[in-house]
């Protein structure tokens, strides 16, 4: 049967700063750690990580190390509470010990057992081998690659095309957009409705609601936070925060004491042009400021485009539509989350793979999707949106700056936002008949020139504004 990919893998809740680099390689610890637990946790004396190619030119600044220590201390990263972090870590660092699984204390020196390894692995650019040495000396070694997104494998496909043959209860299997617009027209659905029924066929509509309510919640407390967060992000290239000072511009003197009543407020504040392209921009940058503060964020796809798709649900509810609550919410992110899966069945999410038109092409594409059908596009046009978004993303590479996810990934969350609400206007005032280029020939162009892309746009800080811009001159 066909790849089955639920909206709850496109969209989950973890910490930043990347999905690939951070909570894969968490994830990646989490699987490791369930195997020895079948071996036996208490006979493991000694565990070593090797990061291979990205995850080894990057990972410092993506928070790499910190993840895996993290994984491998039976910590999970949607419940652990962020202020341990730091205590988690610097107890590592102080007493050259970690309490593997939260149960057995090993001996753990972070320079040694921890190494970073230029050359890459042959299956995908974001690799890592764990090693775990028991008592009597003997060895259990597990390889795995962080694919974007979160998404953990042992072996990862040469190419992506290529379909994986899973179980699957999916009633509408769907590996290409010709194959969604297919679905909706026989059963006479929206895109929400198709996924809705397939979501159904892996959870009840309780669990369903209640987790996309859920990812809501996280994404709408996370830009709260961001909004009311000043000062300077962590990683040495001194950025400051901008979400804080844009909002107190934008909203004044107004009394809210929670997410949900800061809102309501917001929906009472100015709607000129200028006024909505600060809000958006506002909204995307407290996300990713949150998110390279090793906060807690929605991958949506990724870490570093998580500021997208919230920024734009956002600036539907408090724009838009005042009435919207929580079917549209769920509608929203049930689009987003299935043109999602579609680009990572036909192309990939990952930057180490295809650069940042795999992060905020693919998040800008979601998001204009999502919009277009609440704001009453047809099928057709809601694809039509995704294309535009992505199109006009193609190419975009990853440079980021001392291998932070702060320059220039924050900002191009706002420029996804925006170029997402764009792209569903236009949609929306075109005649779908007369479109001239469908979407998977976008998402199929995307992977052509993600293969083409020299490596040292793709995530290794080793090329574009990361070489030209340094560490000194931050």
């Amino acid at each position: 049967m066909e790849e089955c990919i639920s909206v709850f893998d496109m969209l989950k809740i973890g910490v930043g700063p990347s999905s690939s680099h951070t909570l894969g390689p968490w994830r990646a610890a989490e699987r490791f750690l369930e195997e020895l637990k079948e071996q036996d946790l208490d006979t493991i004396s000694r565990i070593k990580v090797d990061l291979y190619g990205s995850l080894s030119l990057t990972g410092k600044g993506h928070a790499t190390d910190l993840a895996v220590m993290l994984g491998l201390s039976g910590q999970d990263p949607e419940t652990i509470p962020i202020q341990d972090i730091d205590g988690i870590i610097k107890s590592i660092e102080k007493t050259k010990k970690l309490l593997l699984g939260n149960e057995t204390l090993i001996d753990f020196l972070i320079g040694t057992d921890i190494i970073f390894n230029k050359e890459f692995l042959p299956f995908h650019s974001n690799g890592m081998m764990f090693t775990a040495v028991d008592n009597a000396g003997k060895t259990y070694i597990e390889t795995y690659y962080s694919i974007g997104g979160g998404f953990v494998v042992k072996e990862e496909r040469t190419n992506a095309k290529e379909k994986i043959k899973i179980k699957c209860a999916f009633p509408f299997m769907i590996d290409n957009a010709a194959e969604l617009l297919n679905y909706c027209k026989t059963e006479h659905k929206s895109i929400s409705e198709i996924v809705y029924e397939n979501e159904k066929s892996m959870r009840s509509v309780e669990v369903i609601d209640q987790e996309l309510m859920r990812i809501w919640d996280t994404m709408l407390e996370c830009m709260y936070i961001g909004c009311h967060s000043e000062g300077v992000l962590p990683g040495g290239l001194n950025v400051r925060r901008r979400a804080f000072d844009m909002h107190q511009n934008l909203i004044g003197l107004s009394n809210y004491s929670d997410p949900e009543t800061w809102l309501t407020e917001i929906r009472k504040t100015e709607v000129k042009f200028r006024q909505i392209l600060k809000w958006v921009s506002c909204f995307a940058l407290a996300v990713n400021e949150v998110n390279a503060a090793l906060g807690r964020i929605v991958t949506a796809p990724t870490n570093g485009s998580a500021g997208v798709i919230p920024a734009v649900l956002m600036y539907y509810l408090v724009i838009e539509n005042h009435q919207a609550g929580p079917e549209e919410i769920k509608k929203f992110l049930l689009v987003a989350g299935e043109i999602g899966s579609i680009f990572k069945k036909g192309s990939t999410i990952s930057a180490a793979m295809g650069g940042c038109q795999a992060e905020i092409g693919v998040s800008s594409a979601m998001a204009a999707a999502a919009l277009c059908e609440l704001l009453g596009g047809s099928v057709e046009q809601v694809l039509m949106a995704a294309e535009i978004a992505m199109e006009h993303h193609l190419g975009l590479t990853c440079d980021p700056i001392g291998g932070l996810v702060q320059i220039p990934c924050i900002e191009r969350n706002t420029m996804g936002a925006i170029k997402a609400i764009n792209a569903a206007e236009l949609a929306l005032s075109t005649d779908a008949k007369n479109a001239k280029v469908p979407l998977d020939k976008v998402i199929s162009t995307m992977w052509e020139t993600a293969k083409d892309m020299n490596n040292k746009y793709k995530e290794t800080s080793e090329g574009g504004l990361a070489i030209t811009v340094n560490m000194a001159d931050c």
